[in-house]
Parts: C-alpha cells; sequence; structure tokens
C-alpha cells in the first residue's frame, strides 16, 4: 500500500513542484521537497539512517526551504534547495553537524540550477 501511495502522491508533487518553480515560490518547492523525502523514507522504504541524518542537518539550518534524498536510494544523495547567500555556510555547518552526528565527512557540493537540456547548435 504504501509504495503504491508513494508513486500517486509523488506525481502530483511533482506537478505542484513544477508550478512552484514558475511562480518561484522557493518555500513551496521546499515543503515539497521535504514531503518527498518523507514519502520516499516512510512509504517507498528506500532511505537509510545516514541520508536521513543527512537530512535532518540540512533542515535544521535557517537557509534551507527543503531537502530530499536523490538517485536510486539506500544511502548516497541529498539535495537542498537553499537561500543562494548563505550556500557556503550551510555547506559548511551542514558538513559540521554531519560529522558530528555520524563520525563521517560527507562531500558537499554548491550548485546552481540551469534551465536542463536544450538545443545548444544546429537542428535536432
Amino acid at each position: 500500500m504504501g509504495r503504491a501511495r508513494h508513486v500517486i502522491t509523488e506525481n502530483a508533487r511533482t506537478l505542484e513542484a513544477a508550478e512552484a518553480v514558475r511562480r518561484g515560490n522557493a518555500s513551496k518547492l521546499g515543503k515539497l521537497m521535504d514531503a518527498s523525502h518523507t514519502s520516499l523514507r516512510d512509504d517507498l522504504d528506500v532511505s537509510c539512517a545516514e541520508l536521513n541524518t543527512m537530512v535532518s542537518c540540512a533542515h535544521r539550518h535557517s537557509a534551507c526551504y527543503g531537502t530530499r534524498m536523490t538517485g536510486a536510494g539506500f544511502g548516497g544523495c541529498a539535495v537542498a534547495l537553499v537561500r543562494a547567500e548563505a550556500a557556503r555556510t550551510f555547506a559548511e555547518d551542514v558538513a559540521t553537524d554531519y560529522a558530528s552526528a555520524t563520525g563521517f565527512a560527507p562531500n558537499i557540493y554548491i550548485c546552481a540550477a540551469t534551465k536542463g537540456a536544450e538545443v545548444v547548435f544546429g537542428n535536432p
């Protein structure tokens, strides 16, 4: 039941997230990311303690709008939506908090959204 619930609710969240991006509503997008992680963790059961700790560390930072695991699950990566001007401080603080909580030093990468896939030159 939980896996089906995840698929249905994630589809709805994806549509809401697209609208939040179009409107520039980072707060709404962050809340949808949070709900997605909760569903991935609880309904789809594809998270782990270390990844949940990373998400929790990110949530505690005031610059974070929202965060969720990304990739195939069972460890790996999380992505956080963060105020741009606080990205470096966020990365440093979260790395410190995570290392303190787990004993592991995380790799944290600061990146920015782009337009995504597009034709760069020539005709498709």
